[in-house]
C-alpha cells in the first residue's frame, strides 16, 4: 500500500494547467520567456575563470579564448579538426547523445556504458535557432569489454527509456539500473527499474511504475534502496522505496517544490538538491542554489516521515542549478555544484545570450551543512561577461538552451577525488585539478565541434584504470577520452 506524507500546498489544478500551456506556447511561437531573477551580466564584477590548461606537445589546442570556438575557425576549417589538450579521443560511437554517461562493471567483469541518445529538436526564437532535447532511440547499452571500441549492444526502447530526460542512473552497489519518464518540463513519472549486475549488457527490467506521480531528475541512495524522483515544473518530489526493486512503493511526497537533480551524503541521510523555485506564478524562475534537506526518517523508514530543510544557498552568478556532487579532501566534506545554462530570460524576458550570467560551476564546503559557504569556481574565460559579448556570433553561441555554458559535472571517486570533469555544452568536456578545493585550475579539454557547434550536455562517467573519461555530445555521440601528461597523473588508480 503506497503511503503519502508531507503534502505541501499545491498550485490549483486551472492554474498549473494555464502554466503549461503558456510554457509551450512560449516555446512553439518564440514568445519571450518572462523569467525573473538572476543577475545582468553587464556592469557586475564576477568571479575570475581558472586557470588554463598547459598543453602537452600531442595536443590541437584552442586558438583563442579558454572554451572558445570562434567563428574564424569555422572558416578556416580549424574547428573540423577538434580541439585537445592533454587528452586524445581514443574512440567514437553513434551520432547523438543525452545527459546522462554511466559506467557499471558487473559481475563477471565486464565493462559496460549506458547513455540516453536524445535527439535535438530545433525551435525557431526570433533571430535564432535554438534546439530542445527529445525523445531519442533509447538508452543505449555499449559493451565496453574494449573501451576503444565500443560495441552496441541494446537499446532500451521501454517507455521511460525513450525519454529520461536527466533522470538515468546506475546505482552500483545493487547492479540497478532506473530512470524516470521526463521532458523539459516535467512528465508522467513512470519509473522503470533494470537489473544490470549478472549481465550489464543485457539488462532485465524489474518493474514499471508510475509511483513518483511526475517526472524530470532524480538521485539515488548509496545502498540503492530509496531512488528520489523531482518534476522540477511539475513542482513534486517523490522517494521510492526499492527494498524489494520488482514492487517500488511510495513512501514519501512533496507538492510545491521545483528541485532539480539531487545527491546524497554518504550516510544517505543528508539529501543535497538544486534548487530552481518554488514560485512558478507568473513563470517566475529566480535561481535559489542549494537546498540541503535532512532525510534521515525517509532512509530509517519512519512512519509518515518527513524531511526539514537543514540549510540553503545561494550565489551572485548563478544561472539555473542543476545538481550538486559530494565529494571529500582532508577531512572535510564538499559539494561539486553546477548550473545549467544562462539567465537568458531570467532577467526581464530578454533573449540577449550574449549578456546573460552564467553560473558554471563551483564547490561548496559542507563539512558543516548549517554553514555552507562557497570556495571556490569553476569557470571558463568564455563564461565572462565581456568574452561572451565578443563570442555573440559564434555558431551554437546564440542558443538559448546552450551556447558557451555549463551543464553537468562528475568526479571519479567520492573519496578524496583529484581531477573533476565537467560537460560545458559549447565548450566539450572540461577536464579540472581540484587537488586544492580552493584553487582549481584547468588540466585538459576535449570539444569535437560540429557545423551547430558543440552540445556536451553529459555527465560524464570515468574508467580511472585506463585513466579514460567518456561523455556524449547532443549533436555527435558518445566519446572514449584518455587523459595524457598531468592530467593523466592525477587520475591514479587508488586517488
Amino acid at each position: 500500500m503506497t503511503r503519502r506524507v508531507g503534502l505541501g500546498t499545491s498550485p490549483s489544478r486551472p492554474a498549473r494547467r494555464r502554466l503549461l500551456l503558456t510554457v509551450l506556447a512560449l516555446l512553439a511561437t518564440g514568445g519571450g520567456l518572462g523569467w525573473q531573477g538572476g543577475l545582468s551580466a553587464s556592469g557586475r564584477d564576477f568571479p575570475p575563470p581558472v586557470p588554463a590548461a598547459v598543453c602537452d606537445a600531442g595536443s590541437r589546442p584552442e586558438t583563442g579564448v579558454q572554451g572558445r570556438v570562434p567563428s574564424s575557425d569555422y572558416a578556416s576549417g580549424r574547428a573540423a579538426k577538434g580541439y585537445t589538450c592533454n587528452a586524445r579521443v581514443v574512440a567514437h560511437q553513434g551520432t547523438s547523445g543525452g545527459f546522462k554517461v554511466l559506467r557499471y562493471v558487473d559481475a563477471a567483469g565486464r565493462a559496460c556504458a549506458y547513455y540516453d541518445a536524445s535527439q535535438p529538436i530545433p525551435i525557431r526564437l526570433p533571430g535564432q535557432l535554438t534546439f530542445l532535447t527529445g525523445p531519442g532511440t533509447g538508452v543505449s547499452v555499449l559493451d565496453m569489454t574494449r573501451p576503444t571500441r565500443p560495441r552496441l549492444a541494446t537499446s532500451l526502447t521501454t517507455p521511460t527509456m525513450l525519454s529520461p530526460h536527466e533522470s538515468l542512473l546506475v546505482n552500483p552497489r545493487r547492479g540497478l539500473l532506473a530512470a524516470v519518464m521526463g521532458n523539459t518540463f516535467a512528465s508522467v513519472g513512470v519509473l522503470e527499474v533494470y537489473s544490470i549486475a549478472e549481465d550489464c549488457r543485457s539488462p532485465q527490467l524489474l518493474s514499471r511504475t508510475t509511483e513518483p506521480l511526475l517526472g524530470h531528475e532524480s538521485g539515488w541512495s548509496h545502498d540503492g534502496r530509496t531512488f528520489y524522483a523531482s518534476s522540477s515544473g511539475g513542482q513534486t518530489l517523490t522517494a521510492i522505496d526499492l527494498d524489494d526493486p520488482t514492487a517500488p512503493q511510495r513512501i514519501f511526497t512533496v507538492v510545491g517544490v521545483n528541485y532539480h537533480g539531487m545527491r546524497l551524503s554518504p550516510d544517505d541521510r543528508t539529501l543535497y538538491v538544486a534548487h530552481i523555485s518554488d514560485d512558478l506564478s507568473g513563470l517566475t524562475l529566480p535561481g535559489k542554489g542549494l537546498r540541503i534537506l535532512d532525510v534521515s526518517q525517509i532512509q530509517e523508514r519512519r512512519p509518515s516521515p518527513t524531511a526539514p530543510v537543514i540549510a540553503d544557498l545561494t550565489w551572485p552568478e548563478g544561472s539555473i542549478p542543476q545538481v550538486a556532487q559530494p565529494f571529500t579532501r582532508g577531512g572535510r566534506s564538499y559539494l561539486l555544484q553546477v548550473d545549467e545554462f544562462s539567465t537568458v530570460g531570467l532577467n526581464d524576458g530578454s533573449l540577449d545570450v550574449a549578456r546573460a550570467t552564467v553560473g558554471a560551476a563551483r564547490i561548496i564546503d559542507v563539512t558543516d551543512v548549517r554553514r555552507a559557504r562557497v570556495v571556490s569556481r569553476l569557470r571558463l574565460a568564455v563564461h565572462q561577461p565581456a568574452a561572451r559579448i565578443e563570442a555573440a556570433g559564434d555558431p551554437g553561441a546564440g542558443d538559448v538552451f546552450g551556447g558557451y555554458t555549463a551543464h553537468y559535472c562528475s568526479v571519479p571517486t567520492e573519496i578524496s577525488p583529484r581531477l573533476a570533469a565537467c560537460s560545458m555544452i559549447g565548450s566539450g568536456l572540461r577536464v579540472f585539478d581540484i587537488s586544492d578545493p580552493a584553487r582549481p585550475r584547468e588540466v585538459a579539454y576535449v570539444n569535437e565541434p560540429t557545423e551547430a557547434g558543440s552540445a556536451a550536455l553529459s555527465q560524464p562517467a570515468w574508467d580511472v584504470r585506463r585513466r579514460q573519461v567518456w561523455f556524449s555530445d547532443q549533436n555527435s555521440g558518445f566519446y572514449v577520452v584518455r587523459l595524457t601528461g598531468r592530467a593523466a597523473a592525477l587520475l591514479r588508480p587508488g586517488l
